[in-house]
């Protein structure tokens, strides 16, 4: 029996809600290896990935596209291997009939940090070339750019429901990244 023959069908799992009824995101998954599919809110599959820690996954997937995160199915191994992930996330993506979007020309949103520059409002941008090449001085204006769009997407989660605090990376907010720790 080879191994594609242990591949879970994704539509025998059932569906779990992103966020549960107290607003936290589900941490059934901390420290579980696995492969997760994660749907919008009308159960659309949007992207496919594979973890070491599926629960910290789940948290940078929410705060990177939380409108696109209300639904998942999830796969756990118990032991790390990540060809039979890769096999999975591949039955899957063969299953769906496509490559979901967030698996494809989407991928950076999903997977990379947030990068503020292209986010600077006009003030921000004038500010930054006007600092020349001091980088000490471009470090904190890119800092505070990530705040401000820190507290945007803090205020968007909140108001997707999530009550759960989550700590940026403040080591990656002076090259204007947002990330979380």
């Amino acid at each position: 029996m080879t191994a594609q023959n242990n591949i879970p069908s994704l539509e025998g799992i059932d569906y779990l809600p992103y966020l549960d009824a107290e607003g936290q995101i589900n941490s059934d998954f901390q420290k579980k290896v696995g492969v997760y599919a994660i749907f919008d809110g009308e159960k659309m599959l949007q992207y496919i990935g594979y973890s070491r820690d599926i629960a910290t996954s789940l948290k940078q997937h929410f705060m990177r596209q939380p409108e696109k995160c209300y639904w998942l199915k999830v796969e756990t191994i118990e032991r790390p291997n990540r060809t039979f992930l890769e096999e999975i996330r591949q039955g899957w993506m063969a299953e769906n009939g496509a490559t979901p979007a967030g698996n494809s020309e989407d991928e950076e949103a999903w997977t990379q940090a947030i990068d503020v520059k292209p986010l600077m409002t006009a003030e921000e941008k004038e500010n930054y070339e006007l600092s020349g090449g001091d980088e000490l001085a471009r470090g904190k204006i890119l800092k505070n750019i990530a705040r401000r769009v820190e507290a945007e997407i803090l205020e968007r989660l909140k108001t997707r429901g999530l009550q759960e605090k989550l700590r940026f990376n403040p080591k990656l907010k002076e090259s204007g990244l947002l990330d979380l720790k």
